[in-house]
């Protein structure tokens, strides 16, 4: 789906460069997975993507993030959720609060309406993943997951969701049966190409559909662009 990046200092607050330098050459390069997404749902609405990789420290939540930007950017309303409710970082990168978020959605203790919170970027809204609850799979398997989502799309137009990696957890595959569209991020020398095969096969039995898959960390010739992750 597009060509990616060299890492930088790892953090937990990524750089959302398609906001702090939109002219740069990575900036546009999620501007082209943004296109390319709205090119593959021509016959039908995409309204739900989920963010994954095979492992970890592979970019998809600087990926997410970004992404989530760019699609802002272009006037769209925008929620992006943070469903990976073991290790989640979205509180780090937007600078907010994570008190509260999609497990008090999924556990009745907070309304989604409540539970989102507003960013400085323009029509872009996050829903951090909350406190960390003991049943992950449970909740994110739960009638009120999909209740949830029904809402979000009511709410805004694009719900984009980082998850897990597949490899570690199920978490991945069971948003993935849920959502219209999911892209695979991948790292250029550190995935292995049995895991992504793997990852593959388990995604296609949740019968996801997947989108395509986004490259990172890929040395390119001079003069080239690249499109960095620091996952």
């Amino acid at each position: 789906m597009a060509r990616a990046n060299r890492n930088t200092k790892v953090n937990n607050q990524r750089n959302l460069i398609a906001d702090t330098d939109k002219r740069s050459p990575i900036a546009e390069q999620y501007r082209t997975i943004r296109t390319n997404i709205e090119f593959s749902s021509v016959d039908e609405q995409l309204k739900t993507i989920a963010i994954t990789s095979s492992g970890p420290g592979e970019g998809k939540s600087t990926t997410s993030a970004n992404l989530a930007v760019v699609m802002a950017q272009n006037g769209n309303r925008v929620l992006l959720i943070d469903a990976d409710l073991r290790k989640p970082t979205m509180h780090y990168t937007f600078k907010t609060i994570n008190t509260h978020g999609l497990t008090s959605v999924l556990t009745k203790q907070e309304e989604l309406a409540e539970a989102c919170q507003e960013t400085k970027i323009e029509n872009l809204t996050i829903l951090t993943s909350g406190p960390i609850p003991p049943n992950p799979s449970e909740l994110l398997n739960s009638k009120m997951m999909e209740i949830t989502l029904s809402k979000a799309t009511e709410m805004f137009d694009i719900v984009i969701l980082d998850t897990p990696p597949v490899a570690a957890v199920t978490d991945p595959q069971i948003i993935a049966s849920k959502v219209d569209g999911t892209i695979l991020v991948t790292s250029s020398g550190k995935t292995d190409k049995e895991q992504l095969v793997r990852t593959k096969e388990l995604l296609t039995k949740a019968k996801a559909k997947i989108l395509g898959v986004v490259l990172n960390n890929k040395e390119v010739n001079e003069g080239q662009y690249y499109y960095y992750s620091n996952d």
